[in-house]
């Protein structure tokens, strides 16, 4: 099974079209021709069946013939993750979480973050693609960048953590999250969180936790953290 992205799709149209890019994919590259059946999901939970109408390079048509709509998971994990230095990373840890299973991600900006500019374009991509190779119906939220202090000021709901490298009482993340409950938890820069950072998370209710005890990069503990979750929400 391939499948393919198309955020208009909606219950209400029967008949659609592929982008240029698209099209030609599916006819040149796929060999796909007219009755043959394609898998479309519109990433806010209905995976669709259509059959290719017309099969034009540049404009593939084709009319739905079933649908299936997906139930959302019993918990919502949301990684607030200063973007690291290098854009690879970070995207690795985009496409692997979303494999995983995460629901919303908030690139934030930290006292000690080496990347201040990011490419929500290029991230988006980034997670259509892994949704689409992960077999999924819903695309994970990507939030713009918000620096931390202004983060931490909006209203919040569920379980709150912080995972950072001071020294301290801390408890490992797994013994903290409970199934079935919206989770968020924040990761650090490179150079970790600064103390003042750590103060204010306390103060608006983030419980500090471990990953483990290693020290962890960045988009690793992120990936630790988004995995611990989904072992817990499916066991």
């Amino acid at each position: 099974m391939q499948l393919f992205y198309n955020p208009t799709l909606d219950n209400s149209i029967a008949q659609f079209s592929f982008s240029s890019e698209e099209s030609k994919h599916i006819v040149k590259v796929l060999r796909k021709k007219v009755d043959d059946v394609l898998f479309i999901t519109n990433g806010k939970g209905y995976i669709y069946q259509a059959k290719i109408i017309d099969a034009s390079l540049k404009r593939c048509k084709a009319e739905i013939i079933s649908k299936e709509k997906k139930h959302k998971a019993m918990h919502y994990l949301h990684l607030v993750v200063a973007p690291t230095k290098m854009n690879d990373r970070f995207e690795w840890f985009l496409e692997k979480a979303t494999e995983i299973g995460v629901n919303e991600i908030t690139p934030i900006i930290c006292e000690h973050s080496e990347r201040k500019v990011i490419k929500l374009e290029r991230m988006q991509k980034v997670l259509q693609s892994a949704m689409k190779q992960s077999l999924q119906a819903f695309l994970p939220k990507l939030n713009p960048a918000i620096k931390l202090t202004d983060y931490l000021n909006l209203e919040k709901e569920g379980l709150l953590f912080i995972a950072h490298c001071e020294e301290g009482e801390k408890m490992e993340l797994k013994r903290r999250v409970a199934a079935d409950n919206d989770v968020t938890v924040l990761i650090g820069p490179e150079g970790d969180f600064s103390s003042n950072e750590i103060k204010l998370a306390y103060e608006k209710g983030f419980l500090p936790v471990s990953l483990g005890k290693n020290r962890l990069r960045t988009e690793t503990a992120a990936l630790v953290a988004c995995a611990t979750v989904a072992v817990i929400n499916n066991t």
